[in-house]
């Protein structure tokens, strides 16, 4: 008796079907388990809900996105992140230095080591002046945010690890400056989900192309992938390249694109049962269905053309006026963590010719910073939304000397700073008008309650109810966090 080529193709495919495919799901099926649990453990597969301690998502949930409760009452439910990325000088904007002024072309008497060559003092070429009732000194730079100062709470005393804007920007951004971590956005919505399933959870905007270090800076490394962050290039006004593919150009209509979406699920579903649930094909299931999502909700949320004039001017026509405005609109739709970066590379890091690149860049941002905390707070969004400012280190207090391949233009800049520099943070439960910590009286070290980058992350997780160090998540046999074995919780600071 002879079978068909048909009849042998279908007995060979039923009997390759019960068969593992991948050695993951052989050791799965072998040893009544025990492989499975090794290599579990080995490759971090644990549960990380038992790791978040009933904070985080379950392993395999239809949903990872879906909104959870921290572990006790939040203050903030939301956060921007305005990144000037480059480092901004502390000493022009929210740290001045009478002793610069008056050493100015002078050796100071104490000298850290900096990164490149540097020379004499070196005072601010911005005026500062007292702002509102807490009277904290803003310079000219940012007269806007001076303006609404009494709801910020000016950190002086920060520190960081090194002078290079690589590692600082993994450490800033990641809390680990060399290994891979995840982005603080991709805890946050690992610990919260999103309120809005309609738009991501964690969205990065840069203008123009991605910052130094690029997608690390809102990678979700071990995290499940429905965390990573969205990139979004603001540098454009039209939804259609704001986002790439948000219309269908298929032809089909929504009731069909859904059911065709439906029909791929199914399949995928199918596809991914038979591979045990595997964590980076659900995220990618997870992708496509937002995907579809964001064609009405995006379209909507990316439109600033739907705010009043009035609005529209008190923000500005920038670039970054434009991102800031989106970011207060994406905010009110649910989305949990919005970072904000300046523009492509490094536009902040002022080596030479600092009063005129740090008035240009100020002037593209400050007037919708200030708009953005004003407009927070009439809408009644700030005590719940946690602004906050700054970059991935400071600047020296002395003048930078030319070096080829450096600065070989004039003395006129200043070098990396990871001593001392200075941050803000406004709403979301923070004491407004009130200025934490300092640095020396030449601005070179922070000496007085110091907030190390460390302590800034753990503050913010408690801000969004979290206890840094139970917000965990289990892979490669440990529990990771975001603090490491570091960081305290800044209570001066907190309303």
């Amino acid at each position: 008796m002879t079978r068909s080529a048909a009849d042998v193709a279908r007995h060979a495919t039923a009997a390759l079907a019960g068969l593992p495919a991948t050695r993951r799901e052989f050791l799965r099926r072998s040893g009544t388990g025990f492989g499975a649990l090794a290599l579990a453990d080995l490759l971090g597969e644990g549960s990380p809900a038992l790791a978040a301690s009933g904070s985080g998502p379950l392993a395999h949930s239809p949903n990872p996105m879906q909104p959870k409760p921290p572990h006790f009452a939040p203050r903030a439910k939301a956060v921007i992140h305005l990144f000037l990325n480059g480092g901004p000088s502390h000493l022009d904007t929210f740290d001045p230095k009478p002793a610069l002024d008056r050493l100015h072309g002078q050796p100071l008497p104490t000298m850290l080591r900096t990164e490149r060559e540097t020379g004499a003092a070196f005072r601010s070429p911005f005026a500062f002046r007292r702002y509102g009732q807490s009277g904290i000194e803003v310079s000219e730079l940012f007269s806007h945010v001076g303006e609404m100062i009494d709801e910020v709470c000016v950190i002086r005393s920060m520190h960081a690890n090194v002078p290079n804007h690589e590692p600082s920007l993994m450490l800033m951004n990641c809390g680990e400056s060399q290994l891979v971590r995840p982005a603080v956005g991709s805890w946050v919505t690992y610990g919260l989900g999103s309120e809005n399933q309609n738009l991501p959870g964690f969205i990065a905007m840069c203008p123009g192309g991605y910052p130094i270090k690029g997608s690390e800076n809102w990678q979700s490394a071990f995290l499940p992938g429905a965390f990573q962050g969205t990139y979004i290039d603001t540098k454009h006004r039209e939804i259609e390249k704001l986002i790439a593919n948000i219309r269908n150009s298929s032809g089909l209509g929504r009731s069909d694109q859904r059911r065709q979406l439906d029909l791929l699920a199914a399949l995928n579903r199918r596809h991914e049962e038979a591979r045990q649930n595997d964590a980076e094909l659900e995220a990618r299931l997870q992708s496509f269905e937002l995907a579809y999502r964001m064609q009405l909700e995006a379209t909507d949320a990316f439109d600033i053309e739907q705010e009043p004039a009035h609005i529209r001017a008190m923000y500005g026509d920038t670039v970054q006026a434009r991102q800031i405005l989106v970011a207060r609109r994406l905010v009110e739709r649910g989305v949990r963590y919005i970072q904000l970066w300046h523009g492509q590379g490094q536009p902040w890091d002022s080596h030479d010719e600092i009063e005129k690149n740090h008035r240009r860049l100020a002037g593209e941002c400050s007037q919708a910073i200030g708009a953005l905390l004003c407009d927070l707070r009439q809408r009644g969004m700030l005590g719940e939304t946690l602004v906050v400012w700054g970059g991935e280190f400071g600047r020296t207090p002395t003048v930078e000397l030319p070096k080829p391949g450096a600065n070989s233009g004039s003395s006129s800049g200043r070098d990396h700073n990871h001593h001392g520099f200075t941050m803000w943070m406004a709403g979301g439960g923070v004491k407004g008008g009130h200025v934490h910590g300092a640095t020396d009286e030449f601005g070179f070290q922070a000496v007085e309650n110091r907030v190390h980058v460390h302590d800034l992350h753990a503050t913010m997780l408690h801000l969004l109810g979290f206890d840094h160090t139970r917000l965990t998540y289990r892979y490669a046999g440990r529990d990771f966090r975001l603090t490491d074995v570091h960081g305290r919780v800044v209570h001066d600071i907190i309303a």
